[in-house]
């Protein structure tokens, strides 16, 4: 028997929910109830309690994506499950094809070493204090960097403060001084043995990463890893990635090529000779070379953020390795697991044509202005009329706020924020900052849906 689903809405959505619920053709059957308030977001869980007296024998309860409450609360009164729904109506087909492939990004496989460039030139406090800046965006293992030619007294220092305050730690430098004294202070990785620097392994307990002797050349890796595996020492390669137009191309394939003469050894990709040295989004960088660590098994990446417009790549990093793993896990595409990394443009920008925004614009009683974005522009929008066009500044002289300077700010930062979305192709959400996933440092904090919220300038003088 097919499930029944009551969906809640307020008297402005109705017409829309309808709508899309129809053209979904779902396999259940539903009932759409409305409240008796004029815009869904203002729907509380508590006044559904009191107002919903039967549910209609339905097996579920979808309500408003930003409706507050108690959900829990919800399905004990009415004793059958109650969830949100996506805050969008027009989202309704992907909430309910997402229910059904839901991912776990809570695992991933490959690990993260964040490298600290400049450690020689700052404090054992600064260093600690970067290190805890990159775990908190999902690194595994903090790498000391150390500079060619540059005193570095406070090496130890810096590692074993390091492992007291529980950090997984790697020494990077090619120099055998600064190597040997990072393993025995305590590093649990050494950034780069060679052949001829092997010896370096046998005085400290640290797990050696091997880089071939001359640049590009696999087979000088050989004795290397034979020598280790003799030992029964463990130990990972890094064949090296190069810079675009600096050996690239010629880099990726020696990756695959290595991964098909050692199948089982332990690799490692340096990510920053791209994401540093490409003047383009990080996000999608990052996406591309993890998606390479993910087909061929690379278990550990090195990563910094050292150039200005690279500031995100630690957590970028994170994200597209977990996306990767759930992709790999369900043997599908890396398609619509998380948007994190979908920092500038979004699937779906424009969720109404200007069509169904001027059939709204049409219900509207109330002198309060409504803003929203269609791939025609930015369209604003009262009892009095709608007006659209691409730049703010045409609108103005339509909205008669000359003498309200609270609303003409208002209106200036919502419109601002519409033409963003309308140039970029993303989400505009009137009350609501653009989304940046994971490429902007949250300037809010989670929104708590167990919590109300009062309703933003423009919904407030709407609520029942």
């Amino acid at each position: 028997m097919s499930e029944k689903i009551l969906f809640i809405t307020g008297r402005l959505a109705e017409k829309q929910v309808r709508q899309v619920l129809e053209k979904m053709q779902p396999d259940f059957y539903y009932k759409v109830h409305v409240m008796g308030v004029t815009v869904a977001a203002l729907i509380t869980a508590e006044m559904i309690a009191r107002r919903l007296t039967d549910t209609g024998g339905a097996d579920r309860i979808v309500i408003p994506g930003r409706c507050r409450g108690d959900l829990d609360m919800l399905s004990r009164h009415y004793g059958i499950p109650v969830e949100r729904g996506p805050e969008e109506i027009k989202d309704l087909p992907q909430h309910f094809g997402m229910a059904a492939h839901h991912y776990d990004l809570s695992q991933y496989q490959t690990k993260i070493f964040a490298e600290i460039t400049d450690a020689p030139n700052i404090g054992v406090d600064a260093v600690v204090e970067r290190a805890h800046y990159y775990k908190a965006n999902g690194a595994d293992v903090i790498d000391i960097g150390c500079l060619p030619g540059t005193p570095f007294p406070h090496l130890a220092d810096c590692i074993s403060t390091l492992k007291q305050e529980g950090f997984y730690v790697s020494i990077d430098s090619l120099e055998d001084a600064d190597l040997l004294a990072g393993g025995k202070a305590g590093a649990d990785y050494l950034l780069s043995l060679t052949n001829k620097s092997l010896w370096i392994a046998d005085e400290v307990a640290a797990t050696p990463i091997l880089i071939p002797e001359v640049h590009g050349n696999l087979a000088t890796l050989d004795q290397a890893i034979e020598t280790l595996s003799a030992k029964n020492r463990a130990f990972i390669v890094d064949p090296i990635l190069d810079p675009i137009h600096f050996g690239f191309t010629e880099s990726i394939v020696r990756n695959y090529q290595f991964r098909q003469r050692y199948p089982d050894i332990e690799m490692m990709m340096g990510v920053g000779n791209l994401t540093e040295l490409t003047h383009a989004d990080t996000s999608g960088i990052n996406a591309m070379l993890l998606g390479i660590c993910s087909e061929l098994n690379i278990n550990h990446i090195l990563a910094t953020e050292v150039s200005k417009h690279a500031r995100r790549a630690i957590k970028e990093a994170d994200v597209a390795r977990r996306m990767m793993y759930a992709a790999k896990q369900h043997n599908t595409l890396p398609k619509h697991i998380s948007p994190d990394l979908m920092t500038v443009h979004e699937t779906a920008p424009f969720l109404n044509s200007r069509e169904e925004i001027e059939s709204l614009a049409a219900q509207i009683k109330d002198p309060s202005y409504r803003i929203q974005v269609s791939s025609d522009g930015i369209h604003i929008f009262n009892r009095d009329g709608l007006h659209s066009a691409t730049d703010p500044f045409d609108l103005y002289p339509k909205l008669q706020v000359e003498t309200d300077g609270g609303h003409a700010f208002y209106l200036g930062v919502e419109l601002a924020r519409a033409e963003i979305a309308w140039q970029l192709g993303k989400r505009f959400t009137q009350d609501q900052p653009l989304s940046w996933g994971c490429a902007a440092q949250g300037a809010e904090p989670a929104v708590d849906l167990h919590t109300f919220k009062p309703a933003g300038s423009t919904l407030k003088k709407h609520e029942e």
